[in-house]
């Protein structure tokens, strides 16, 4: 692959970043095409220490200070000299060759702005993270813990998740998922790279909507797979479920209220 791609990781004491950067370590050997950076929200001492013992195979920044998901790729990512800008989550276990799939599609598919994709759960399920719509019913649908509610209403939230999506051809989406998502590096820049005010949650979406805003589209391809540690924090803790009603509040003030 001629092509160069700069893979950007945000850490906050995660899980399992370790076990991630020991996959880079052995999938990307040899491939100088490729360069790793990697952003430290302010981790507990412990942890930073560990992640200095990968220094051989990635640049790293500590931040003194917990300012967010985009802001740590921001810093990663701005204005970096390579072709694609690959977001990439601390708990992401991929092969090489699904980078080069992305890549290869981009390249043959020139109004592409993003690429995710097909992610999986590690049993190899599949996650129901692509979007082709925003609105605030069907967010609250989600966290909605009565299953004959959801029984009820399955129609609308097996369209909301995607959960039709091709399994054999490309397909334009509005939003792919944050944990893995291919950008060309000049739309980016161009963009701004992704929306600080967003702390947490959202920002996906929102340079997804960038994208298509700037006249790219934001593509899904069922032939290139990772396998995402998925743990869905907001639906476990109460202090993350708030920042996500926030970032969800900021996402609408800016794009629009949708209720249905």
């Amino acid at each position: 692959m001629e092509k160069k791609v700069v893979i950007s990781i945000v850490t906050y004491n995660s899980r399992h970043i370790f076990d991630v950067l020991d996959s880079l370590k052995r999938e990307l050997a040899n491939k100088p095409n490729y360069r790793v950076v990697i952003f430290d929200n302010h981790s507990e001492p412990d942890f930073q220490n560990k992640l200095k013992k990968y220094a051989d195979i990635a640049t790293i920044h500590f931040n003194d200070e917990n300012k967010g998901f985009g802001f740590g790729h921001n810093i990663n990512l701005m204005n970096a000299p390579e072709d694609y800008y690959l977001v990439f989550n601390p708990d992401i276990l991929f092969k090489e060759e699904e980078i080069v799939k992305l890549v290869q599609l981009m390249e043959e598919t020139p109004k592409a702005g993003i690429c995710v994709p097909k992610v999986l759960n590690d049993d190899g399920t599949t996650q129901y993270i692509v979007r082709q719509r925003f609105t605030l019913f069907d967010y609250l649908l989600r966290f909605v813990p009565f299953k004959f509610i959801k029984k009820l209403f399955d129609k609308r939230l097996r369209s909301y998740e995607c959960r039709d999506l091709s399994e054999t051809k490309i397909t334009k989406v509005k939003s792919g998922s944050g944990c893995f998502m291919l950008i060309r590096g000049s739309l980016y820049n161009k963009i701004g790279g992704f929306d600080e005010r967003y702390f947490m949650y959202f920002e996906d979406n929102d340079i997804c909507l960038e994208t298509w805003k700037n006249g790219y589209e934001v593509i899904y391809t069922p032939f290139a797979e990772v396998t995402h540690f998925y743990e869905k924090g907001a639906h476990k803790s109460k202090k993350l479920f708030l920042i996500f009603m926030k970032s969800m509040r900021q996402f609408f003030n800016k794009w629009g209220w949708k209720f249905f």
